[in-house]
């Protein structure tokens, strides 16, 4: 490993910081947040293996779901 590498990762570290303190652009996005925020349905679907998962089994997780069809 180069010697100046740990403090360049050391110097984004230190300046992204700020940015990610301040949360997500949700008017950058074109997107509107509910406000309150709203609790998620509960709902279960089959992962690739066919194994049921649950929602409430992936409490305190970052969830990211993507429905794609082809219609």
């Amino acid at each position: 490993m180069r010697r100046g590498f740990p403090a360049a990762l050391l110097l984004v570290a230190l300046l992204s910081a700020p940015v990610l303190a301040v949360g997500p652009d949700f008017a950058g996005m074109q997107i509107q947040p509910y406000d309150p925020p709203k609790v998620a349905p509960a709902f279960a679907l089959p992962d690739l293996d066919g194994k049921t998962v649950r929602l409430e089994d992936l409490k305190g997780k970052v969830v990211m779901l993507v429905f794609w069809a082809t219609w």
